[in-house]
């Protein structure tokens, strides 16, 4: 369905997950792919809440390729809340997840080839909140921000979007029940949801979408849910 032959894709979080799922998308289009994570991966080892390993991987990356036709934010940050959650635990997420994504794109900016397009991960977190969710919802929104303001900076040189999953199950399992019947779509969401959408951002069929952000989550941010109404109920 996409051709990317020979383009340099790099993405955050890339050795398992929805970032396994992306990286494999890409090389099956004919992109060369370039892994940054914590697990050990084919391509670069390291933390990205790190200032010189974000700079030793962007030389790395150059050094290989000269280039960089598109850059997938992808990395998670690390979730807690207000109650448990430290000073270090909450500026972690937000280096790895706000930070990270800026940096990355400003060591590339002078590199991006034509065409080029970033792609930033938020999540339906960025809209909506579970108790002790801080740390995690706070870097989404911010990299939902960071999306737009990008776009606008970069804009007749680089696209950047965004999109925010909802309930994504790596492990790809098949719900049934209330977990699947919940969502409009009628199924909980695996990894392929989101890489076919960060493919589809890259391409030039989106040539004419920047500073979006795309929210695929079966509906559920859609649907309006009250106590005693089409069934919900609030155990209280």
């Amino acid at each position: 369905m996409f051709t990317f032959e020979d383009k340099v894709a790099v993405v955050t979080g890339g050795a398992r997950g929805i970032g396994k799922c992306i990286c494999e998308k890409f090389r099956e289009a004919g992109a060369k792919v370039c892994v940054i994570d914590l697990l050990e991966n084919d391509y670069f080892t390291g933390d990205l809440a790190d200032r010189e390993t974000l700079e030793a991987f962007a030389k790395k990356v150059l050094g290989d390729y000269g280039h960089v036709d598109y850059l997938i934010n992808n990395a998670a940050p690390k979730m807690c809340g207000i109650t448990d959650g430290s000073y270090e635990d909450f500026e972690y997420a937000l280096r790895v997840g706000v930070t990270a994504p800026f940096y990355l794109s400003k060591l590339f900016a002078p590199y991006f080839a034509e065409g080029a397009g970033i792609v930033n991960i938020s999540s339906s977190r960025d809209r909506m909140s579970q108790p002790q969710t801080e740390s995690y919802t706070a870097a989404k929104g911010g990299i939902s921000a960071l999306t737009h303001a990008l776009s606008v900076s970069l804009a007749g040189k680089v696209r950047v979007n965004s999109i925010s999953p909802g309930w994504i199950d790596t492990a790809y399992t098949v719900y049934e029940g209330a977990d699947a019947v919940q969502q409009p779509a009628g199924r909980v969401g695996n990894p392929p949801d989101i890489a076919n959408m960060v493919l589809y951002l890259c391409s030039d069929m989106a040539g004419f979408i920047t500073g979006e952000n795309i929210c695929i989550d079966g509906g559920m941010t859609r649907q309006m849910i009250y106590h005693g109404d089409c069934g919900w109920t609030l155990d209280v």
